[in-house]
């Protein structure tokens, strides 16, 4: 058997992981896959699965976590990533950020793998400094209802580089930003599935607040390029991964009605508390570090995105719908 790079990806069945499995696949790498399935779905890898460089593990990574045999990589992705996800199980999502990331870097040493992390933009909260540079420390409330996410992301980077600092293990910290594209869930409680899933189902689409908070969107296969480059740096400190085109919410929401031609109203429901107001990435240093930057517009994006959800049957709507929660609910 050619001798590849093996690389794990925790949270390898949702939406960002598939598409990292994707791309490692193509890049002939031996990809093995782990998602305790909570919020993914096989149905993103399935097509993967006759590959001989792949394979599935049906495993939670809070749990011990055993690969035979030699890791050069690993991707620590598995996360509750949606407002939905994480107040639905905030336990769970507090696991997956402390002990789900201790036994990944426990793996990490003991396979001598470099260990790259999903961090997020909402490490720093509802923001005082735009655009959101990677040496600000963000504004979070870690008693409040983002807490158990926003926390979690920030202790996994903690984590990280003390393990970096203390055993000297290769590592990476990628700061996320709103990305999208197929494979999304439409229940979600994210801004652009929330509302290509009102108007695809003719409802109206619903803003929190008075739409003014801005959000920047960045499609899969260009944050998917970021990822890959990082990896393949030396570089331990955090990237932001993001498109800077900022968009209001409310323009956003203009924005879907002409896309999908519906003729749907925008009604206003109060802003849940926490919800930040700002969010736009500074990609200075993953275009000097990286040579990096979005190439896909929002318009072209947002066209790829709708073409697959009207591409799906409505069993299979409903079925990204579900949510497989209840056996992980700890109360």
């Amino acid at each position: 058997m050619k001798d590849r790079k093996r690389i794990l990806i925790t949270g390898a069945a949702g939406f960002l992981g598939s598409h990292l499995c994707d791309r490692f696949v193509k890049e002939d790498f031996y990809v093995i896959a782990m998602d305790n399935l909570i919020t993914g779905r096989l149905k993103n890898i399935e097509h993967l699965f006759p590959l001989e460089n792949f394979e599935f593990y049906h495993h939670d990574v809070t749990k011990f976590i055993h690969i035979p045999g030699k890791l050069d990589y690993i991707l620590h992705f598995a996360s509750p990533a949606s407002p939905i996800d994480y107040l639905k199980i905030p336990i769970q999502t507090l696991k997956v950020g402390s002990l789900g990331i201790h036994n990944c870097l426990g793996l990490a040493k003991a396979k001598n793998a470099t260990l790259m992390i999903a961090s997020t933009s909402e490490v720093y909260g509802d923001p005082q400094i735009h655009p959101q540079t990677e040496d600000y420390w963000g504004h979070v409330n870690p008693i409040g209802p983002r807490g158990v996410y926003d926390e979690a992301k920030r202790f996994q980077e903690a984590m990280v580089m003390a393990y970096h600092n203390f055993h000297g293990l290769e590592t990476r910290i990628v700061r996320i930003f709103n990305t999208y594209g197929p494979r999304m869930r439409l229940n979600d409680g994210r801004v652009l599935p929330a509302f290509i899933g009102q108007a695809l189902r003719g409802e109206d689409l619903t803003i929190f607040g008075d739409g003014m908070q801005t959000r920047s969107f960045c499609y899969v296969d260009d944050l998917v390029e970021g990822i890959f480059r990082l990896l393949h740096t030396n570089y331990y400190l955090p990237v932001n991964i993001g498109n800077p085109d900022e968009i209001t919410i409310k323009d956003f929401a203009e924005e879907i009605i002409k896309l999908t031609g519906t003729s749907q109203k925008i009604v206003y429901r109060p802003l849940p508390e926490n919800d930040p107001k700002q969010r736009q990435p500074d990609i200075t240093k993953a275009r000097e570090l990286l040579g990096w930057e979005p190439k896909v517009s929002r318009a072209e994006g947002l066209k790829k995105t709708l073409a697959y959800f009207k591409s799906l049957s409505p069993d299979e709507l409903k079925e990204i719908d579900h949510y497989n929660f209840d056996k992980y609910i700890i109360k």
